[in-house]
């Protein structure tokens, strides 16, 4: 029984200091994934057409806006010498041209949504590459995202953000 207690300790012992061993060994350093994603020259450009393109939906929905404007404008003038019928009728033409806009909106968002994940999406990868390549030519294991608001509170580590710069050509 003594030889067991005795090789339980030294087992604990030796998995303590192995544990404590890879932690020493594990390194770790940080960026802030987002400041670089800003400063790569592709992603500048797909922020440019993406706003482009919601400037362009932005300025149909005024101008489907105007024009329903002007028709109820039109239409409330015309009312007093109008039939209830066609009254009626014109107000549900109005209500029918607002449904269209707001349809037309919520595609337009869905669109840019879409168009947008479309765009993105090789920019991020391609700087997590260049983060992964970086970090494993530097021998570190971990590498943590230091935007602010990601939860890391300290970021006094190794900075991978000139190496990574370097290597996108940033």
């Amino acid at each position: 029984m003594k030889h067991v207690k005795t090789l339980v300790v030294a087992l604990a012992l030796i998995l303590g200091t192995t544990g404590f061993m890879q932690a020493q060994d594990s390194k770790v350093a940080h960026i802030a994934t987002q400041e670089l994603l800003t400063s790569m020259p592709e992603y500048k450009k797909a922020q440019a057409d993406l706003e482009k393109l919601q400037n362009s939906y932005d300025a149909e929905m005024n101008s489907m806006a105007e024009e329903l404007k002007k028709t109820m404008t039109r239409y409330g003038n015309e009312a007093p010498n109008q039939t209830d019928e066609t009254n009626l009728q014109r107000q549900a033409e109005v209500e029918q041209t607002r449904n269209k806009i707001m349809e037309y909106r919520q595609n337009a968002l869905r669109d840019l949504q879409k168009k947008e994940g479309e765009a993105l999406q090789p920019i991020i990868e391609k700087a997590r590459t260049a983060i992964q390549k970086v970090a494993r030519a530097k021998g570190f294991k971990y590498v943590l995202d230091s935007t602010t608001g990601t939860g890391l509170i300290l970021a006094d580590g190794y900075d991978l953000m000139p190496d990574v710069k370097k290597e996108l050509g940033i």
